[in-house]
């Protein structure tokens, strides 16, 4: 008989669940992989299901400014996400898209897409059952998104919301994609907040319990073994 999980850190299985939101550039992925070496744990990042989602709609020719279409195709792609923080795999219908959905016309598409609620729907279902089977076969996992704390995973036993300044922000996610225009980096990160924050499904919110953290000022290390020590007092705490 297959033991009754759930999503949040209740119940049955006693894997940890470590929920981590915040806009692009605050420093989640980063984050969340050091957390999960830190303590043997499995990571998700759900953002990158969303962005597997738009590079399939593109790749086939879905008008991704079309919800209706958008919605109609959404159940056609086979999304499987590895847990491992140190090769994170993204596979579409069986083919490696972790690099493919990196690219400038996949982030500047991805929040039309993600906005839609039958892709929602179906993603969190996905990262719910993700996080359910982690609890059981391991000691936990971290998951890092938009919505984790509000929507996927609402009674995690940790739960952040990690900012930093918008010039911080617009400088890592320079780096990351090796932009030289940080300004034009900066204003598309503005759009992306924008249209996440104010979307009608899952929009990106803080919610009144969870720890916030500003990087803004701080080293990858220093964020690390901040919520390292949330996850550590919230072990300690349940046993």
């Amino acid at each position: 008989m297959r033991e009754e999980v759930d999503v949040n850190g209740q119940g049955h299985g006693g894997g940890l669940v470590i929920a981590i939101d915040g806009p692009s550039g605050s420093g989640k992925s980063s984050t969340a992989k050091g957390v999960a070496r830190a303590r043997d744990l499995r990571y998700l990042d759900t953002g990158a299901m969303y962005r597997a989602m738009t590079w399939w709609m593109l790749t086939h020719g879905i008008d991704v400014a079309d919800a209706g279409a958008v919605a109609e195709a959404a159940e056609c792609p086979v999304i499987t996400m590895g847990t491992d923080p140190d090769a994170p795999a993204v596979r579409v219908d069986g083919v490696d898209v972790a690099g493919a959905i990196r690219t400038d016309e996949v982030t500047s598409n991805v929040s039309a897409v993600s906005a839609v609620p039958r892709v929602r729907e179906l993603l969190v279902a996905r990262q719910r059952e993700i996080i359910a089977e982690a609890r059981v076969a391991s000691s936990g996992i971290v998951v890092e998104g938009r919505d984790i704390t509000t929507v996927v995973a609402p009674d995690a036993p940790v739960k952040l919301f990690l900012t930093a300044s918008a010039e911080a922000r617009a400088q890592r996610r320079s780096r990351e994609v090796r932009a030289a225009d940080v300004a034009a980096t900066q204003a598309a990160l503005a759009r992306r907040d924008r249209l996440d924050s104010t979307r009608s499904v899952s929009p990106l919110t803080q919610t009144a319990d969870a720890t916030e953290l500003d990087t803004t000022g701080l080293s990858l290390d220093e964020v690390v073994a901040l919520v390292v020590k949330l996850a550590d007092e919230a072990r300690a705490s349940a046993a």
